[in-house]
């Protein structure tokens, strides 16, 4: 446990002992300063967009400053570990995405930090699906022709880093089609859209919300949609399902958690205040929906509706990791 944990939940115990304030009494103060929200992937990516929207969501609701910082590294873990070695005082919260939470389990046998217990959910935002898009130069239209073309000739795919949700979803794609790809990690999701533009690499598979703009502009081409439905951002883009993968979706989530330990009352607080800056029809849920992002279910935006579904996620990427080939526990 970290020296700031200890410090902190040792003052807990001493201000209960001399009959000073309760840490329910201790909650009703914050905050008195400056809030840290760490995003564990670089600047660009879907976290890190949703991460700045939560960001003005809440310093506007409590009166004072967000500050978003990226702490990027090992598929999220490294951003992970800060959060959850910070001291559980509110103050330092992360946005939690697949994969710091439910993938690093089942691609890093070393983790240093469990996802189920090391954090306290507030809320799950919003998700957004997969989808793969490819250098303009490429030539194929169809996902069909896409798949036939790696079939024929090794393809270079990138994603926003090894043990990441779109690391896992092209894994999953490999094994459902039979598609000769080798794997190109970057350290973001807006890291590799340049090298996709190029032509440097043939394609990634990354975030709707990331890439949908290179679509609309010409500048590359997504070929498919791994979601039940087609995007309303984008209703010419036919889904995986409709081009033959059968039953093929994947998303990326992000919510906000924080450390475990964190007083109850400033985790409801958090929670009160991220669901009401999210609800349909507000300026930041609009900002979300705008990207091509599905805002999460009123249950998901809840500490236990978020618990949840990080559990079942948690369940199912065992399933993919294993499916893939990936070693998992």
């Amino acid at each position: 446990m970290a020296a700031s944990r200890r410090t902190f939940m040792t003052s807990l115990a001493a201000a209960a002992a001399a009959g000073l304030p309760s840490v329910a009494a201790l909650a009703q103060g914050y905050p008195d300063r400056a809030i840290r929200l760490v995003v564990p992937f670089a600047a660009g990516g879907n976290a890190d967009i949703v991460g700045r929207i939560v960001a003005e969501v809440i310093s506007s609701a409590l009166g004072q400053p967000t500050v978003v910082e990226n702490k990027a590294g090992a598929g999220g873990g490294t951003g992970a570990e800060f959060v959850a070695r910070s001291a559980p005082d509110g103050y330092t919260l992360l946005i939690a995405s697949n994969g710091p939470l439910t993938v690093n389990p089942f691609v890093n046998p070393n983790l240093s930090y469990d996802p189920l217990k090391d954090f306290a959910p507030i809320a799950l935002t919003s998700y957004v699906p997969h989808v793969p898009i490819i250098s303009a130069k490429l030539g194929p239209t169809t996902l069909a022709q896409l798949i036939a073309l790696g079939k024929t000739r090794p393809l270079t795919f990138a994603t926003s880093g090894v043990g990441s949700a779109t690391h896992m979803t092209l894994e999953r794609f490999k094994h459902a089609t039979g598609a000769n790809i080798t794997h190109v990690p970057y350290r973001s999701g807006g890291a590799l859209l340049p090298d996709v533009i190029s032509g440097n690499v043939d394609g990634a598979m990354t975030e709707l919300s990331t890439s949908i703009e290179l679509h609309k502009g010409g500048q590359a081409r997504i070929l498919g949609v791994a979601a039940a439905k087609r995007s309303r951002l984008a209703p010419d883009i036919a889904t995986f399902d409709e081009q033959g993968v059968k039953g093929f979706t994947a998303q990326s989530f992000v919510g906000v958690v924080v450390p475990a330990q964190t007083p109850p009352a400033i985790v409801d607080r958090l929670q009160a205040v991220i669901a009401k800056g999210l609800a349909p029809g507000s300026p930041s849920a609009a900002k979300l929906t705008g990207i091509g992002a599905e805002l999460a279910s009123a249950e998901q935006m809840t500490a236990a509706g978020f618990a949840a579904f990080i559990k079942n996620d948690y369940e199912e990427m065992r399933a993919a990791a294993k499916l893939a080939g990936i070693g998992a526990k």
